[in-house]
């Protein structure tokens, strides 16, 4: 008999959350209940799932009774309390905040790049920052043929990663700035629409945001490289949905161009995008909606002889996030690192 497991989804009316139902869906996961779990001002809302309606439920100390799997996405405050009492309760939960990522005893997992991770984990599994899962799929196959030394990062943000509302917030700009109206800036301190900024997270005494430091010490425990020298420029732009990041790798001696072009072309969760007579590489326009994370312009560094360049584009809300979580979720099922799971009734959900 078909095995079938009890999860809930903690966060369910955010973007993220939204894309964690469709994949669940989509990818056929298999489950006998499913619990939607949200903020007070989100209880009551039904959501479409497997042809039913769901209702979200208010968090409370019996969210999660018999659950199996957790899928967080509610942020690091609210992961902070509630993950704790979601194991104690018997749940593995796979956290999509950065609350857990640095922990030790904490597996932060990219299943494309350290899937043997999961078999530490102690209750809780983090998942990677989006910058950092869509880096990772493009340098790591190259790191397996020849170790990187160092990593020259540049990204370019889309309004997703701040979460639904301020894709809203970039849309109501843009209209705003072609009425020749004030846009309004709430989840963002500057406007978005038409304009650029640096990273708007927290700098620390080397002038870094919160965000670079994420890209530098998650990649160094992903790839099990603590010397791995890591800088990054992170800067959020105008576009609403996917990521795109210039990507400059130094090695020890050179490392063949078409080589290269050959591994990331076969390399898992990516999808090489070049053609040098039209000029057309990766695009976030392209990326939206895809599971692959798209590299291309791969070049030779001609400032260093051991350099290699790329360009990806990747969704933030899907490989970035949702994706990548139900990913280290069927992991667990593969492994049968959940707890013993309830049988599969002939409708299931």
């Amino acid at each position: 008999m078909r095995k079938a497991y009890r999860a809930a989804v903690l966060g369910a009316t955010g973007a993220v959350g939204k894309e964690l139902l469709d994949l669940l869906e989509r990818r056929e996961f298999p489950l006998a209940e499913l619990k939607l779990l949200a903020s007070p001002r989100s209880t009551g809302q039904l959501m479409p799932f497997r042809g039913e309606s769901l209702r979200v439920e208010a968090l409370d100390e019996h969210s999660f009774d018999q659950i199996d799997l957790v899928l967080a996405s509610a942020g690091s405050s609210i992961s902070r309390v509630w993950a704790p009492q979601a194991v104690e309760a018997g749940a593995v939960v796979v956290d999509n905040s950065s609350a857990f990522r640095m922990e030790p005893q904490v597996p932060l997992v990219v299943p494309e790049v350290n899937p043997e991770a999961i078999a530490t984990h102690r209750g809780i599994i983090a998942n990677p920052n989006c910058t950092t899962i869509l880096m990772s799929l493009a340098v790591w196959p190259l790191h397996q043929v020849q170790p990187v030394r160092r990593i020259v990062a540049a990204t370019y943000q889309s309004a997703s990663g701040a979460g639904a509302r301020a894709i809203a917030e970039v849309e109501a700009q843009a209209t705003a700035v072609l009425q020749g109206k004030t846009p309004p800036t709430e989840i963002f301190p500057y406007p978005l629409a038409f304009n650029l900024f640096p990273h708007n997270s927290e700098l620390n005494q080397l002038g870094y945001c919160a965000e670079e430091m994420k890209m530098v010490n998650e990649t160094r425990k992903i790839f099990g490289a603590d010397d791995l020298k890591i800088t990054a420029t992170c800067v959020r732009v105008p576009v609403l949905r996917a990521h795109s990041e210039a990507i400059n790798l130094e090695f020890a001696q050179p490392f063949n161009v078409l080589q290269a072009r050959e591994i990331l072309s076969h390399a898992p969760g990516v999808k090489l995008v070049e053609n040098w007579q039209t000029n057309y590489f990766p695009m976030p326009i392209d990326a939206s909606g895809q599971d692959e994370v798209l590299v291309g312009r791969i070049r030779q560094d001609i400032s260093n002889p051991n350099g290699l360049e790329l360009w990806l584009s990747g969704d933030q809300i899907r490989k970035g996030a949702a994706l990548n979580a139900v990913q280290i979720a069927e992991l667990l099922v593969e492994s049968n690192l959940l707890k013993p799971p309830v049988p599969l009734s002939a409708k299931g959900i």
